[in-house]
């Protein structure tokens, strides 16, 4: 066999053998890809996604479109050859598996975490909306959860609607913890409440709940080197709109859709269109006060956002640097930390005021 034969068999048997060991060799690594993304404004799975009454509505045109990354699950196992070739495509991305699932979550609890946020993110989102347009939202404290086996188990329930502890008053979340630990463990704590079902039967009727009554829990003791005083509640708040709103939205969770959950409401509630037709993504964590956080996997949705026609992209300021390394072609990114930043810049987008837009850059 001339040489130059043999060592052509050679490489190409090597080859073959490193192949076939990187299909076995597994890596502790998952994969991030771009996910669908979902106009605000339009439907989904035949219905609306935001459903406000028809008196409060206003036609609403053109896009506002969240984003989605999609993940690799749990329990799947990458394998060298598939670590290679997502570190090689420009519209995938390789990340330690610790970052999709940390501390061996599993897929399970991600989900069951994702769907909390999710939830969360469409109140802030109502919340920053309405507050925008100077419409009055009540926030009130309540019982978001009761732990198995706790002293509160069977006296609080989740929803009660705490007013006051020990006489008082309860203005946010935390003000709650610190009243209670203030005591010993098997010490008595007062909690002045409106119980769960009173408060949902005021909010379908648009009144104020009436009917507070008090509520003795004996204090436990907490598992914690302190052994300070627990009655085994979670504290979390409970908003009251004017008018109903529902947020529909399937198999979405986390709470990077926020900021666009908020723009779409506002354009809904207000005559116009915000983007003046023109096709405009976005992301974005929101709180209750308009401010937008960073999220993961920018990158992603941005490629998934150009893929589906987006011309200009509602960035987080905190993910403008990563966002601008690698930026699609024909797509603008625009750097906007709260609310009123994203709607001053559609504004400027409906006006064809680009050249003010504030832009991402690489830092």
């Amino acid at each position: 066999m001339p040489r130059r034969t043999a060592t052509m068999l050679a490489s190409t048997l090597i080859l073959i053998a490193l192949l076939c060991a990187g299909v076995f060799i597994q890596v502790p690594y998952g994969e991030m890809s771009p996910g669908p993304t979902v106009n605000t404004l339009g439907d989904h799975d035949g219905e609306p996604v935001l459903q406000v009454p028809d008196d409060k509505t206003h036609p609403a045109k053109g896009h506002l479109n969240m984003t989605t990354v999609r993940v690799t699950s749990a329990e799947y196992h990458m394998n060298l050859v598939e670590a290679v070739y997502g570190w090689l495509a420009g519209d995938k991305l390789v990340v330690p598996r610790q970052v999709l699932y940390p501390d061996g979550q599993t897929e399970e609890q991600s989900n069951q975490e994702n769907a909390e946020e999710f939830s969360q993110s469409q109140e802030s989102a109502k919340v920053a909306a309405l507050k925008q347009l100077h419409v009055k939202v009540t926030t009130q404290t309540v019982v978001a959860a009761v732990q198995k086996d706790s002293p509160a188990q069977g006296r609080l329930h989740a929803g009660d609607v705490i007013k006051a502890v020990d006489g008082t008053a309860v203005k946010q979340p935390d003000d709650v913890a610190k009243l209670v630990t203030k005591h010993r463990p098997g010490q008595s704590v007062a909690f002045t409440v409106v119980p769960a079902k009173a408060q949902e039967a005021a909010e379908k009727s648009g009144k104020n709940a009436t009917g507070t009554h008090r509520v003795t829990v004996t204090a436990g003791k907490s598992p914690e080197k302190d052994g300070h005083a627990i009655v085994g509640i979670t504290a979390g708040v409970d908003h009251t709109y004017p008018f109903p709103i529902d947020i529909k939205l399937a198999d979405v969770g986390g709470p990077s859709a926020g900021l666009m959950f908020a723009l779409g409401l506002y354009d809904k509630l207000t005559p116009g269109d915000l983007t003046g037709g023109e096709f405009v993504a976005g992301t974005g964590t929101i709180d209750d006060a308009g401010k937008v956080g960073e999220i993961g996997g920018i990158g992603m949705k941005t490629i998934g956002a150009r893929n589906q026609g987006a011309r200009y992209f509602l960035t987080p300021e905190g993910n403008c640097a990563e966002a601008a390394k690698n930026v699609p072609d024909g797509l603008t990114l625009v750097k906007v930390g709260t609310i009123h930043d994203a709607l001053d810049a559609l504004k400027d987008i409906r006006e064809k005021k680009t050249s003010r837009l504030p832009s991402c850059t690489k830092g």
